[in-house]
């Protein structure tokens, strides 16, 4: 049985993570090696490649945090949960869900979708 609450707050973590030693870390105990991550910003695959994805979110958007938005809803090998990016302690500016699978306590596919980004 999945701990779809425990995985999503792993998931956040590691996109919070700026520590790149760290990060790499969290994405290998989180992500299963041959984790395929798509949404309308990217298209990656393996422990690398979220690295570089989640890398590149804080080169664009220094300073700003991820944030889990509402609950996590999940059953069987697949969760989805709604999050935020923005400065800390502010309303977020950014907004998306992800679609997790899940294989033995590791997630291997994300599918993400943006709900609101700004235009400017």
């Amino acid at each position: 049985m999945n701990d779809f609450d425990a995985i999503a707050a792993k998931y956040i973590a590691a996109f919070n993570t700026v520590d790149a030693d760290e990060r790499k870390k969290l994405v290998a105990d989180l992500f299963s090696e041959d984790v395929s991550y798509i949404d309308p910003m990217a298209a990656v695959s393996g422990h690398d490649g979220v690295d570089a994805f989640i890398a590149g979110a804080h080169a664009r958007f220094p300073g700003w945090v991820f944030t889990l938005a509402g609950r996590v809803d999940g059953h069987g090998g697949q969760a989805r949960f709604g999050w935020g990016l923005g400065p800390e302690g502010e309303e977020p500016p950014v907004l998306g869900f992800d679609v997790v699978v899940i294989d033995d306590g590791r997630i291997t596919q994300v599918l993400g979708f943006l709900d609101r980004v700004p235009t400017a």
